[in-house]
């Protein structure tokens, strides 16, 4: 019977989340953590754990069909900033490893799928207030290009072989626990750890880049709340919007220092911005 649950891409700031909040509901050995490497203790000790290459689909069928795996979280990718400085490597994982669990999910091996797709599909034409679901998508960098991308095939698995799969558009995530992994919204973790540790920060965006953000805890409780949802009751198998708040670097910086009266920021936006 398929009960486990298999997160890929555990280690990073998102997966080793989902690891915890899901060992914590469903048990430590119902949830299967795999990565390339092993890159978090705390999820590599906490729990099943696996080295595995999600571009290798022989590698994802053997650890599905060995655990008895019934639902599965596509967490690997490379990330925003990452993906600019590798685009051809970005391509390569952020599409290959989607393709392959949308078609171990078509033959079967498994039943639900969750794959998370970002605010990096909208570009400079999409309206920032209020942004539709369905709207202008004209990615402008390489991650938001495979995930638009990969919202189409999302839909088109659903649609064509009735493949379980559901997403969100997560905004900027902040969490304590795990530093950002190369995106554009990691600022606004790594100025708070520098605002601790020095007491100053080099900001790789303009003071006044606003950009939407969500506390971690409520990007994970919308995932499960998703997952947890009747297959009938999700309307929107491409993705769904995810909203937060939106700040700029520069109000982050006066929150900061009502707290922290003496910490100092420059602003020297590089190619993330």
């Amino acid at each position: 019977m398929q009960t486990k649950t298999l997160i890929i891409g555990a280690c990073g700031q998102i997966g080793s989340e989902l690891v915890r909040a899901l060992r914590k509901t469903h048990g430590v050995e119902q949830v299967i953590a795999t990565d390339i490497r092993e890159s978090n203790r705390d999820v590599v000790d906490s729990g099943p754990f696996e080295i595995l290459d999600a571009k290798s689909r022989e590698e994802l069928r053997s650890a599905i069909e060995r655990h008895n795996v019934g639902t599965v979280y596509l967490m690997a990718a490379l990330l925003s900033a990452t993906a600019e400085a590798h685009p051809e490597k970005a391509w390569r994982l952020n599409m290959s490893s989607l393709f392959n669990v949308l078609e171990l999910a078509r033959e079967g091996l498994f039943s639900k799928l969750f794959w998370p797709s970002s605010i990096a599909v909208f570009g400079p034409t999409t309206p920032k207030v209020n942004t539709p679901q369905h709207t202008i998508m004209e990615p402008t960098t390489v991650y938001g290009i495979t995930k638009q991308v990969g919202e189409r095939w999302c839909d088109y698995y659903f649609n064509r072989y009735g493949v379980d799969v559901r997403s969100l558009r997560y905004p900027g995530l902040i969490s304590w626990r795990t530093k950002p992994g190369g995106g554009t919204t990691d600022y606004a973790v790594e100025i708070f750890h520098e605002a601790l540790a020095k007491g100053s920060y080099d900001c790789f965006l303009s003071e006044n880049t606003k950009l939407p953000m969500m506390f971690m805890d409520d990007a994970i409780k919308a995932t499960r709340e998703l997952m947890q949802a009747e297959s009938a009751s999700v309307k929107i198998r491409s993705s769904y919007n995810l909203s937060g708040v939106s700040f700029s670097p520069k109000e982050l910086t006066a929150a900061i220092q009502k707290h922290i009266p003496e910490f100092k920021i420059e602003y020297n936006p590089d190619f993330r911005q």
